[in-house]
């Protein structure tokens, strides 16, 4: 939303923009504050930001193939305080994906067919 506001606010002004996204002015205010200054962010916004650098180092130091599980025993061993339910998030939000174990998922039907027509079933069926 801020982005959106940012994009628009020479023609239209804050305000209207505001109105119409129902939203208040001073939440698009204070959002540029805290682009501006870190330290105005919620504590749990903070320690996000440093567990994904956490995470992050981990998950490197371990071949990329660590997962949730094992990203947050990593992080305790090494005296980090955290859930496995934090770790979550910051990994998701990174992109950073586990090691799976087997074949995997294999897709056996294409749903798309692009700019040509499904032709139709000519086939009777007995009723």
């Amino acid at each position: 939303m801020i982005a959106f506001v940012d994009e628009h606010r020479d023609e239209f002004g804050v305000e209207p923009i505001c109105d119409v996204i129902e939203i208040a002015p001073s939440t698009y205010y204070e959002a540029k504050r805290c682009v501006r200054d870190p330290a105005r962010r919620s504590a749990r916004r903070q320690r996000d930001e440093f567990l994904k650098v956490e995470i992050r180092r981990i998950y490197d130091e371990n071949h990329q193939v660590y997962g949730v599980r094992k990203v947050s025993i990593q992080a305790n061993r090494e005296g980090i305080s955290v859930a496995k339910c934090t770790v979550q998030r910051p990994m998701r939000d990174t992109g950073l994906l586990g090691a799976t174990r087997g074949k995997g998922f294999t897709k056996t039907r294409v749903q798309h067919h692009g700019p040509y027509p499904v032709a139709e079933n000519l086939r009777q069926h007995p009723t």
